[in-house]
């Protein structure tokens, strides 16, 4: 149905010969290095996939000795993530901020107009991922298969919960779709982080959940979580029993971004400066075993080729939000 699809830090004279070295190789380098530390905005509550992202960045940042000041997490989780990009908005040209975004990135200032966010306007760091999602119950609902879900949730009509990180985002966005398609009267009940969403099912105060992998693996490992269909078109390697929506009869494909967003206005040395540490990040070990074994997936990119994902990204979730009335 919906497919969407380094530095240590040096003296200014080492830091010059760097330069020199790298450029007489032919190598484009960075030649703007950030004077106090950066502020990595999270436009999502602590415990959810996007916070536990950055602070996997900022611990390779570091550990690997990429930056010559530290980066320094900022959750802004309020409106929606609106909050964080009125942040950004307000900081245009100011070169040490920067974003870790999801999927709100398009759907929230699709849903709040009166926002003034042109998403085409900031800048395009670096796309680091895309994250998949799965529909999660606990493993004493006595649901192991959709079939048994469907009926459940179908049979508490709007007293069943559906438990998501933030209102009109991804989470409300794929609860919106399975009421849509099968005919379901889910509540959606939003929260701040998608850490928060995880624990409100396992203490059985929501009946599922649409959380990453990454945010229920804690429970999921404890055998206390059971996911039922996943939201990709073929079975996550991590998950191999657990069926594609694909293959239960409807083609619900849906991934969330995990991007680096700059403020609008930021210089090109400044972008190039970022988009090299952040490539690096990419690049490391760390972060591929990360993606490995958290079901992420995607390519890196950046620059024009990220502009057109985001702005692909922003037509894609402006017709699922009119197909689901959530926007005219």
């Amino acid at each position: 149905m919906y497919s969407f699809r380094l530095f240590s830090r040096l003296s200014l004279i080492a830091a010059t010969v760097f330069s020199l070295v790298i450029a007489t190789a032919g190598q484009a380098a960075a030649e703007w290095y950030p004077e106090q530390p950066v502020k990595l905005v999270i436009m999502a509550g602590k415990g959810g996939g996007a916070d536990k992202m950055a602070r996997r960045f900022i611990q390779i940042i570091n550990d690997e000795e990429m930056s010559p000041v530290p980066f320094e997490p900022v959750n802004m989780p309020g409106n929606s993530g609106g909050d964080a990009l009125q942040y950004m908005k307000a900081n245009s040209g100011n070169p040490h901020v920067v974003m870790v975004t999801l999927n709100s990135f398009f759907t929230t200032p699709l849903r709040q107009p009166k926002l003034g966010i042109d998403i085409e306007t900031f800048a395009p760091i670096a796309r680091m991922a895309e994250d998949t999602f799965l529909l999660w119950v606990t493993s004493d609902s006595g649901i192991s298969d959709l079939d048994q879900f469907i009926k459940q949730a179908s049979a508490k009509g709007p007293q069943w919960l559906m438990a998501g990180t933030g209102k009109g985002g991804e989470d409300n966005l794929l609860t919106d779709l399975l009421n849509q398609t099968y005919n379901l009267k889910m509540a959606y009940k939003p929260f701040k982080g998608g850490g928060a969403v995880a624990k409100e099912l396992i203490e059985a105060k929501a009946n599922s959940t649409v959380n990453n992998p990454s945010e229920q693996d804690k429970y999921y490992r404890q055998g206390k979580s059971r996911p039922i269909a996943a939201f990709t078109p073929e079975r996550l390697d991590q998950y191999p029993d657990v069926p594609t929506f694909a293959e239960l009869g409807q083609d619900m494909t849906y991934f969330m971004q995990r991007s680096i967003v700059g403020p609008p206005g930021l210089s090109p040395d400044v972008i190039a400066f970022y988009r090299e540490i952040f490539q690096a990040v990419y690049e490391s070990k760390e972060w591929q075993d990360y993606m490995n074994s958290n079901s992420l997936r995607g390519q890196f990119a950046t620059g024009d080729t990220l502009m057109q994902y985001w702005i692909s990204g922003k037509e894609t979730h402006r017709k699922i939000l009119a197909e689901t009335k959530a926007v005219n």
